[in-house]
């Protein structure tokens, strides 16, 4: 294994650690809940497995979006795979995660900004609406 996949291990694995169980309230790292963790240049594959295959599917989602959002934001990881299993919504969870939008890194501009996204339109586009005192335009 080479220095950088080493360094990069030793990062994911810090960023792992910062997540929570919100049914538990501890490190998803403390329970041991980390099955392998697999690096290829900058493709990263987590296994994971939760607390119990009945667990509460929303507490499932949580981890693995967390786990997925969290790595991608690490500068030399460009695509993370999440691979819940033993779980009721295995498939489910593991298809919503991994097919969501790459959240934006650190020091980039917000995602919907760069995708010319976001809920309502900005200034003299179709539908905006006017404030008190503000003038409509021709």
């Amino acid at each position: 294994m080479s220095q950088e996949t080493r360094q990069l291990r030793v990062r994911i694995f810090d960023e792992l650690s910062k997540i929570v169980d919100p049914e538990i309230n501890t490190s998803i790292t403390d329970l041991e809940l980390i099955d392998n963790v697999d690096i290829e240049g900058s493709d990263v594959k987590v296994d994971l497995h939760l607390t119990s295959p009945f667990c509460p599917a929303v507490f499932g989602f949580k981890i693995c979006q967390d786990i997925h959002d969290n790595l991608l934001k690490i500068d030399s990881v460009d695509n993370v795979t999440v691979n819940v299993s033993n779980h009721f919504m295995a498939e489910q969870i593991n298809n919503q995660v991994n097919s969501s939008p790459k959240p934006p890194k650190d020091g980039d501009a917000p995602a919907a900004a760069q995708q010319g996204g976001g809920d309502a339109p900005g200034p003299g586009q179709a539908g905006a609406q006017q404030g008190p005192g503000q003038a409509k335009g021709p």
